[in-house]
């Protein structure tokens, strides 16, 4: 009897991705990468072919046990192929906009279960020589945070690619139904154990933090903020069933511009992210007639759970903290100044402890039941927030694939149920890349999104006092990282990405 080990089933964390996912509200993080030269297709399949056996998961699929008895589980793919999984693409007039519906249109496909759940598109033809690459990994194998690392094991921080891995793939065989429900009953049972366990000590945790410095925790703030976050999500014009294809649109900033914002006018980097985007949608409400005085905007914000040496497990280690953010206030400083008292007030008194903690006892039902839930999930009447905004911190050295160098890093993050937009904010290379997910149906004028954040953007710049980059001296910096990353490599790569945990 085939023997499973624990690892080769998914969490509940990570499985409440696929209970929920439908075709409407298909549910894989992805990213489109431009790159400064052409990206030779058979090179480059050639090339993730001999990663691979870096990355056991990008050659298993997912097998459900029968009556849901169990979490599904991981199982090599005896018929894997690569050339199911990297695709190839032309653009015919070679422009942002033409990548832009491309990715629309793939983002759009729910992945196929029987497969290895990921997949890439070169595509070629950008103007400039220029070639560009879709990634997609679905959310029960990566939370953002993981899927950088995993990206990373894809890249490379030199410009020479390293020595190709073609070792023999040997499947190994997977379970009879006896032995599958068998294992399912079993693992299933030591979760539940498991997470009694582990919500117990949470418990415990959360009390001490509460009993031992009840005044580091800004309980009179979180109690001042508590009536918004208990009030119903008041609806915003994109908050309506996503049944339409996906359609993306991108910004990004610069790093030291932001980090001057912050410097002048207080903050970390994430607040900065959140105040520009708020700017964004209280314009985007007042061109679509809505009232914004009084109104609040509730954002999801994951948080990760990882701690520094973790990103590159692979799976979901995220709680959130649930923000909500006046939109009648015009000022952008003072907008920055009530994001930073309300997410450092909710940080302070353990929320996202306190949701994960929840989210651990929802973990030690039984299994069909999680099932269930996750299937009723998208039938809710109204959304508990108005948009998801993740800030996934990157690397911060320039990463290369077969000598090219990756320009951009834009992210991409699923939407649904009632949220037809969604931001996702990835750091690289200097540079935060800001991602846009919209519902074509629900909120199809993105541009006229990105237009307003970008004016957002520059508002709040202005009013700090902060000159834009010069994009000559952003040049001369990017030749002294490239020699920077060929002496210290990879330990420099990690170090930067701490330091970005530590900013946001």
């Amino acid at each position: 009897m085939p023997h499973l080990h624990p690892s080769d089933r998914l969490t509940s964390e990570d499985a409440v991705f696929l209970y929920s996912e439908t075709k409407e509200t298909p549910l894989h993080i992805g990213s489109v990468s431009i790159f400064d030269g052409p990206i030779p297709f058979r090179a480059c399949v050639d090339y993730v072919q001999s990663r691979l056996p870096l990355i056991e998961r990008y050659r298993q699929r997912i097998v459900v046990p029968p009556f849901n008895l169990g979490h599904p589980t991981w199982e090599d793919d005896a018929d894997f192929d690569i050339r199911n999984h990297i695709h190839h693409a032309r653009l015919k007039h070679g422009t942002e906009a033409e990548l832009q519906a491309l990715a629309g249109r793939v983002f759009s496909e729910l992945m196929d279960r029987s497969r290895p759940l990921w997949d890439m598109t070169v595509v070629d033809g950008l103007i400039g020589g220029r070639s560009a690459l879709l990634s997609r990994v679905h959310h029960c194998l990566v939370d953002g945070v993981s899927g950088v690392g995993l990206f990373n094991v894809m890249l490379d921080p030199n410009f020479k690619p390293p020595a190709e891995d073609h070792r023999a793939f040997h499947p190994r065989p997977v379970p009879g139904p006896e032995a599958s429900i068998a294992d399912a009953l079993a693992s299933s049972y030591s979760e539940m154990l498991t997470r009694f366990i582990s919500a117990q000590a949470a418990s415990l945790n959360i009390a001490e933090a509460l009993v031992s410095n009840p005044t580091a925790l800004h309980l009179d703030q979180v109690a001042r903020f508590l009536p918004e976050l208990l009030a119903p999500v008041d609806r915003l014009p994109f908050n309506k069933p996503c049944n339409g294809p996906r359609r993306v649109a991108w910004s990004e900033i610069s790093i030291p511009e932001v980090s001057a914002i912050r410097a002048a006018c207080g903050g970390t980097l994430n607040d900065v992210a959140l105040t520009v985007v708020t700017g964004a949608v209280r314009r985007y409400a007042q061109h679509h007639g809505e009232a914004v005085k009084n109104r609040l905007l509730r954002l999801m914000v994951p948080v990760s759970l990882r701690r520094n040496g973790e990103s590159n497990g692979l799976g979901n280690r995220v709680s959130l903290l649930p923000v909500s953010i006046p939109l009648d206030i015009s000022d952008p400083i003072e907008l920055l100044k009530a994001i930073h008292q309300r997410t450092e007030a909710l940080k302070a008194s353990r929320v996202a402890d306190l949701i994960y903690l929840f989210a651990t006892w929802m973990g030690a039902t039984p299994v069909p039941v999680q099932a269930l839930m996750g299937a009723f999930a998208n039938l809710l009447p109204a959304p508990p927030f108005n948009l998801v905004c993740t800030n996934v911190p990157g690397p911060q050295l320039p990463l290369y694939l077969l000598g090219r160098e990756m320009l951009t890093y834009y992210p991409y993050v699923p939407i649904g149920n009632g949220m037809g937009i969604g931001w996702a904010i990835q750091s690289y290379n200097r540079k935060l890349f800001f991602g846009l997910t919209a519902d074509a149906e629900v909120a199809g004028d993105t541009g006229r999104l990105k237009r307003f954040f970008d004016q957002s953007f520059r508002e709040l710049r202005q009013q700090a006092g902060i000159r834009a980059t010069a994009p000559n001296r952003a040049g001369k910096m990017e030749k002294v990282r490239n020699s920077a990353v060929e002496r210290v490599g990879l330990s420099a790569l990690h170090k930067t990405e701490t330091a970005l945990h530590q900013l946001a």
